[in-house]
C-alpha cells in the first residue's frame, strides 16, 4: 500500500519503504512507479496509460521521501531544481560507530564502479568522478546506536552511504560500506526524512517529513521526530 505524504494535480510525494525500487532492474521486481499508477487508477478510476515520472531516486534499501510527477511539465521543472540543488534535503542515518567529528561538511570525489555496483571517495579529484559534498551532525547516542542528521548539497549514486563510512561510521546494515552486519531485510539505517523546495507550478515553499520506519533500530529515535 502506498503510503502518501503529499498530493496536487502536479505531484505525488511518498514514504518509501526499504526494500522497494523506485526504478526498475535486472530483477523485474515491482517498483515504486508501479503502485503509483495503480494508486491512482484506482483513486481517479482511469482507464488506460496513467504519467508518472521519477523525480529522484533512493536506493533500494533506503526509505524516506520520494517525489514522483504527475504531469511533464512537473516532471522537467522538478528535474531541473534537484540538478541545481535548488531542493533541502535532510536524511537521518543510524550508524554504530561516532563519527569522528561531532558535526562537519565534507566534499569527496567520487567514482562508482557499476559492476560491483559500489562507489569509492577520494579527497581529490580523480578522472571520471564526481564531486560530492555534503554536512552532518551528531544528534544522539541511543541503545549503542549513533543518530546521525545528513544534508546533502549534490545527490551523487551512494554518496551519504560512502561519504560517512569514510568518517567511520558505516551505516548501520550497510555491509557494502563496512557495517558489521546486516539488518532484517537487508535494509540499511538511512532515511529521506525532510524535502524543502519551490512548488513546479504554483510556486509556493513545500516542506514535506517522512515518519521515521516502525523497525528496529529506527523504533528508538520515532518518539523524537
Amino acid at each position: 500500500m502506498l503510503d502518501v505524504l503529499y498530493e496536487d494535480n502536479h505531484l505525488l510525494v511518498v514514504n518509501k519503504p526499504a526494500g522497494l525500487l523506485v526504478q526498475g532492474d535486472a530483477t523485474g521486481d515491482l517498483t515504486l512507479p508501479d503502485l503509483a499508477k495503480e494508486y491512482l487508477r484506482e483513486k481517479y478510476n482511469k482507464p488506460g496509460n496513467i504519467f508518472v515520472g521519477v523525480v529522484h531516486r533512493l536506493d533500494r534499501p533506503v526509505s524516506g521521501v520520494v517525489v514522483l510527477a504527475k504531469t511533464s511539465k512537473a516532471l522537467a521543472r522538478m528535474n531541473e531544481l534537484f540538478r541545481s540543488n535548488k531542493t533541502i534535503k535532510t536524511y537521518l542515518a543510524l550508524s554504530l560507530r561516532r563519527p569522528r567529528q561531532q558535526e562537519a561538511r565534507l566534499v569527496h570525489w567520487l567514482v562508482k564502479d557499476p559492476v560491483k555496483n559500489i562507489t569509492k571517495a577520494f579527497t581529490s579529484e580523480k578522472p571520471g568522478s564526481q564531486r560530492a559534498e555534503l554536512s552532518y551532525k551528531l544528534l544522539a547516542q541511543r541503545e549503542n546506536f549513533y543518530l546521525i542528521q545528513v544534508n546533502p548539497v549534490t545527490g551523487r549514486p551512494h554518496q551519504i552511504r560512502v561519504q560517512l563510512a569514510s568518517q567511520n561510521s558505516p551505516i548501520a546494515g550497510d555491509v557494502k560500506y563496512g557495517a558489521p552486519a546486516l539488518l532484517p531485510d537487508k535494509r540499511i539505517a538511512l532515511h529521506a526524512y525532510q524535502l524543502e523546495f519551490e512548488h513546479p507550478v504554483q510556486k509556493t515553499s513545500i516542506k514535506i517529513k517522512a515518519p521515521l520506519p516502525n523497525a528496529v533500530p529506527w523504533k528508538t529515535f520515532r518518539n523524537d521526530f
